[in-house]
């Protein structure tokens, strides 16, 4: 499958971070107070100008790891048509990209216990117990050492 993936503004994940990953709740939950941070930024996977997976990265430390220079990776979501095609994974990899450019040691997310398996599949590895993130549900802290 033919995919473009790139740097998108933060505006541009909301509506997939809505549909797929908050869709009972209020549009403004999508909406994260450190996505305009300097350090931030967004990533969009396109199949023929259709945004179909997203993903947003922040410069933040998870207090148990002790990597200087850590990545957030939060609001991963891809639509449901794209999901097991790459779409994805091409985002992280464009991330990882980013991340090594700027001397990142570490990335690392919330992710819903119902997609371990999916970033296992893409080198995260799970971390602590598993708990509770309301209104969600369950969640793990999965991590992924960036390599030079």
């Amino acid at each position: 499958m033919e995919l473009e993936v790139q740097q998108i503004k933060p505006e541009q994940t909301y509506n997939l971070r809505h549909n797929i990953l908050r869709p009972h709740q209020p549009f403004k939950a999508c909406q994260y107070e450190t996505d305009h941070d300097h350090n931030a930024f967004h990533i969009g996977a396109f199949h023929n100008d259709e945004l179909v997976s997203v993903g947003s990265i922040y410069l933040e430390s998870h207090p148990e790891f002790n990597k200087r220079r850590q990545y957030r990776l939060r609001a991963m979501a891809t639509a449901e048509a794209f999901r097991n095609k790459g779409a994805g994974r091409a985002v992280v990899d464009f991330a990882e990209k980013i991340i090594k450019l700027h001397d990142g040691e570490l990335l690392w997310c919330k992710g819903r216990t119902t997609v371990e398996e999916y970033y296992q599949k893409l080198g995260f590895k799970p971390f602590g117990e598993v708990f509770d993130y309301p209104p969600i549900g369950p969640h793990l802290i999965m991590y992924k050492k960036i390599q030079k």
